[in-house]
């Protein structure tokens, strides 16, 4: 602290004690009986690009190398995480040194997850609450769960810059963001809207990954660009990130997904994103 410090840190660029204090006051510290390695978290600019479907992947590779993996689903009001993983069974409880702490569902090879529709009566009840109420539910999700030796912990984020982006952001110790878009012309703005929020909270951006980026043909093999050319290559150069995967539309892919057995889909495109994340 300098000699002229009038203790408002807004218009300050000093990186004094007082400083970094009210910079890491907001995060939210996990039970002792918890362990988290590493936060990733998963965002995008806009939704219906396949946050979640990303996600999921990015836990199940991980998973499938021999890392412990988690998946915090912070998409409060729509949640899609157990359904992936073909998982409806209520979230557990147990006593840890007098405190009441929430068991998350486990999957069929070992991935933890925790989400609001597993708290749910039925998974098609909507979730009516506010934005500090979601805000709060995503805290609970981290520091009121027992997570148990986790390596990577990936956080499923609602499409955006709001509360709940602002409040993981804040309150939990993100190591990185993975940024999930589609090959359409507006893909630079909505890519260019979560790298300046991620800039201003200084989080590292692992790289890109673009879902829905070709179909093909199961005759031919040829690439057909369904929604136009892509022009993430040109994005990722723009804003200095790199391009982790180009994810291709397949049945295959949606099969999976509706079974619940997303676990089990053979596949290479996340191959570069787990190389980048296990460095």
């Amino acid at each position: 602290m300098g000699e002229s410090c009038n203790h408002d840190c807004s218009g300050c660029g000093e990186n004094c004690s007082s400083r970094t204090e009210e910079q890491t006051s907001f995060l939210e510290k996990l039970h002792p009986a918890s362990s988290v390695k590493k936060v990733i978290g998963v965002v995008s600019g806009k939704g219906g690009v396949g946050k979640s479907l990303v996600t999921s992947l990015l836990a199940v590779k991980m998973n499938s190398k021999g890392f412990k993996t988690a998946i915090l689903d912070a998409d409060i009001t729509g949640p899609s995480i157990p359904k992936a993983f073909g998982i409806s069974s209520d979230v557990g409880m147990t006593q840890i040194d007098g405190a009441s702490l929430m068991v998350p569902a486990t999957s069929s090879t070992g991935i933890q997850i925790m989400s609001a529709n597993l708290l749910l009566d039925n998974d098609t009840d909507p979730v009516i609450w506010r934005g500090p109420v979601i805000a709060g539910a995503v805290k609970q999700f981290w520091n009121e769960t027992l997570w148990k030796d986790i390596d990577y912990m990936f956080v499923d984020m609602p499409p955006g810059t709001g509360d709940v982006p602002l409040t993981v952001f804040q309150s939990l110790p993100v190591d990185g963001i993975v940024i999930v878009t589609s090959p359409q012309e507006l893909v630079s703005m909505i890519v260019g809207k979560a790298v300046n929020m991620a800039k201003k909270m200084d989080i590292p951006i692992v790289g890109i990954v673009e879902n829905m980026s070709y179909l093909e043909c199961p005759d031919c093999g040829k690439k057909i660009a369904v929604f136009g050319e892509s022009h993430i290559d040109d994005v990722a150069a723009e804003y200095e990130i790199p391009v982790l995967a180009k994810i291709p539309i397949q049945p295959e892919t949606a099969r999976k997904v509706d079974e619940g057995s997303i676990e089990y889909l053979e596949e290479t495109w996340l191959d570069e994103a787990a190389a980048r994340l296990g460095m």
